[in-house]
């Protein structure tokens, strides 16, 4: 048997000291047993607090040096797309289609070359044969290619999101009948119906020429959107709070929409900016045809076609537009494959 404790022995135990006197310098790093980092206990009580998904993921996403670039590069495009033209007509009095009224400046100059043919930083990126400046164009169609990419994608979005979520969750025979819809417009080249909207719907004027593509673009894009959406709201319609918010009578738009759609907006969002330079392609595809935006609007399908024509004579006419084109494309590919890692819930460290 054993003995009991003394009375001195619990007197001493009684009056033990607190494992953490106050004035306790901060406990030495430690090293968890499945890494070989060593942390404070600072910050493994952080890591114990948690943090949420977009939080961790916008730290991953700093740390993919390709995804940071992309960022940056877009940014500053669309800040210049942005504030540009303004300034450049503040300053020089060039706008995107201004002529020039005398005309001997109605011709195309060189970059920074003058009327006289010295140098001059009038025109950084030349003028076109009309003489119109370069610069002021590229960055006006850096504003429609844009905003043709991301209205276009921001259309394809909410078909497609509302179309996936509705046949996922509704399932069975509603599920399948809208598929085969999928199916069955997936066969048809949407290139084609895209050309044949804007032959028999063409706008009478710029801006409704422009209203139309994005429209026509952005309602052949949402297949590929409805699908991700669908196959997500599978996997999540059986889960608890799903289950709760049924049984509590909650109506099926407001579960679909309110509890479901939010929860897929990880892969909604990676799509999203990876649909964009899509989009802004299959504007300059549609553009080099001429059934893209119309004069005097210019996009960078528009001006790249342009310069082609004048390649052999005026090659800045093409590099200049097209190699933006190229950069924007470029930094939001790397954004969103960075944006893909981020949000990949694989690789996310617990």
């Amino acid at each position: 048997m054993k003995e009991k404790p003394t009375s001195t022995e619990t007197t001493k135990a009684a009056k033990a000291p607190p494992l953490n006197p106050p004035g306790t310098p901060p406990a030495e790093p430690v090293s968890r047993p499945d890494r070989d980092i060593v942390h404070s206990a600072a910050e493994l009580a952080a890591e114990a607090r948690g943090t949420s998904l977009w939080r961790d993921a916008w730290r991953r996403l700093l740390k993919n040096k390709l995804a940071v670039f992309g960022l940056v590069v877009v940014a500053m495009i669309v800040i210049s797309s942005v504030i540009g033209p303004p300034i450049i007509a503040a300053t020089t009095g060039y706008t995107y289609d201004l002529i020039p009224s005398n005309s001997k400046l109605v011709k195309a100059f060189p970059p920074f070359v003058g009327p006289e043919g010295s140098f001059s930083w009038t025109h950084p990126m030349g003028t076109d044969i009309a003489g119109r400046d370069l610069l002021a164009r590229v960055l006006l169609g850096g504003r429609i290619s844009l905003a043709v990419g991301i209205i276009s994608t921001v259309v394809s979005l909410i078909i497609g999101i509302s179309y996936g979520a509705t046949a996922g969750y509704l399932g069975r025979k509603i599920d399948d009948l809208m598929m085969r819809i999928v199916d069955v417009l997936y066969a048809i080249p949407y290139m084609m119906i895209v050309i044949v909207l804007l032959a028999f719907f063409g706008g009478k004027s710029a801006i409704g020429q422009l209203l139309l593509l994005f429209a026509a673009l952005g309602a052949v894009s949402w297949l590929t959107m409805a699908r991700i959406v669908r196959g997500q709201v599978m996997s999540l319609k059986n889960q608890e709070f799903v289950l709760a918010a049924r049984a509590t009578g909650v109506p099926t738009p407001k579960i679909i929409f309110r509890h479901l759609v939010p929860n897929t907006l990880g892969p909604v969002i990676v799509y999203a900016t990876l649909t964009i330079p899509s989009v802004m392609l299959q504007e300059a595809f549609l553009s080099f045809l001429g059934l893209g935006v119309q004069a005097p609007l210019a996009s960078w399908g528009s001006l790249t076609a342009e310069g082609i024509q004048n390649l052999a004579v005026f090659p800045w006419q093409l590099i200049f537009p097209g190699a933006t084109m190229a950069l924007t494309l470029v930094a939001l590919n790397f954004l969103g494959d960075g944006l893909r890692d981020a949000l990949d819930p694989q690789m996310r460290k617990f």
